[in-house]
């Protein structure tokens, strides 16, 4: 079975980029009867490098949710002779030529359209459709994702849904303090501080989260928001906090272990893998009790309204919350096993 994987995601700095650039790292390097072509953006990132043996690569340099999609990837499909498609995003082509699977990871611009445009999410919504009910098998990040699905296009879709957590690499463990200490002083970071990390798109309510801060009216503790894209411009930053940008993945853990606590104001959540994490870490989390938050987060950390009155009194009782010990979530290479089965299932 020859099975075409779209990657024109892995090299975004994006949580769609990091799915993108696991799973098919540990799909490459398991053994199993199957061969693969990677369609990419450029052929030279450098997550590709030890893969270039166990995949046929091709260049697919052809922009998301563009008319070159619908025009130029078919043929690009066609032309590689794959058998299927999996795409981790439900981006698929309209007139894709082979069966597809797709991974859903949330159905975000449903539920909070972030001022996109009514055209933008009219095609959104026509795209997705398209690709859910022509999907061989769909996999869903969470139970939560699953649920959104059928509620949304029918309970005929979970019949061929299937929930696979996305992963948490083995990296994530706690730092000590002597070796974290580079890292807090490479980011500027020389108080105790409360760590969001995540876009700031209108859902993540990172304002709110801001304003909460900003009420305790305690300058001996920092707010950090890892957060780059366009939307931060529009955010109003207190007294105390500090933007930090293009983290390399090799940093996290010591951002995690050394924070109070990864905290979020969040009104949507399909996974939360920074919260997994953070857990994984030994990290406090304090988030909304929303979306697939609880799900995630089960009874390791606080979850709470998403008001700023209620993340204010969880932030201002951080000293009394326990540090919990390191969690564990599955990891890349039993989510990528688990992807493989659901493509076995389907193209078999």
């Amino acid at each position: 079975m020859h099975i075409g994987i779209d990657c024109r995601f892995a090299a975004t700095h994006s949580g769609l980029g990091r799915y993108t650039r696991e799973i098919v790292t540990h799909m490459l390097q398991r053994n199993d009867p199957l061969r693969y072509t990677l369609f990419v953006r450029d052929t030279a990132e450098p997550w590709l490098a030890p893969l270039q043996s166990r995949a046929l690569i091709i260049c697919a340099d052809i922009p998301h949710y563009s008319f070159a999609e619908q025009l130029r990837f078919p043929a690009l499909i066609r032309r590689a002779g794959v058998d299927a498609l999996f795409s981790p995003h439900f981006n698929v082509p309209l007139r894709c030529p082979v069966p597809h699977v797709l991974t859903v990871h949330d159905l975000i611009l449903h539920r909070y359209p972030n001022r996109a445009h009514r055209l933008k999410q009219m095609a959104y919504r026509f795209l997705m459709r398209s690709a859910v009910l022509r999907a061989r098998q769909i996999i869903a990040v969470s139970r939560f994702t699953a649920g959104e699905l059928a509620q949304v296009y029918g309970e005929s879709v979970r019949t061929k849904t299937t929930v696979v957590y996305e992963g948490v690499s083995t990296l994530f463990r706690p730092v000590p303090q002597e070796q974290r200490r580079p890292v807090l002083e490479k980011y500027g970071l020389h108080k105790p501080y409360f760590l969001y990390v995540g876009n700031a798109k209108q859902h993540k309510n990172v304002q709110m989260l801001i304003d909460a801060y900003a009420s305790l009216q305690d300058s001996s503790r920092e707010l950090v928001l890892m957060t780059g894209g366009c939307e931060h411009r529009n955010l109003r930053l207190a007294p105390g906090t500090v933007r930090i940008d293009g983290v390399p993945d090799h940093d996290l853990p010591a951002l995690y272990s050394g924070a109070l606590a990864c905290v979020s104001a969040t009104a949507y959540e399909g996974f939360g893998l920074p919260f997994a994490e953070a857990l994984a870490c030994g990290c406090r989390v304090i988030a909304p009790r929303m979306g697939a938050i609880p799900e995630v987060v089960r009874d390791h950390g606080v979850l709470v309204e998403p008001q700023t009155e209620a993340i204010a009194e969880a932030l201002a009782q951080i000293d009394a919350l326990p540090v919990p010990p390191p969690t564990r979530f599955a990891t890349w290479e039993e989510t990528a096993e688990r992807v493989v089965q659901v493509l076995g299932a389907a193209c078999f």
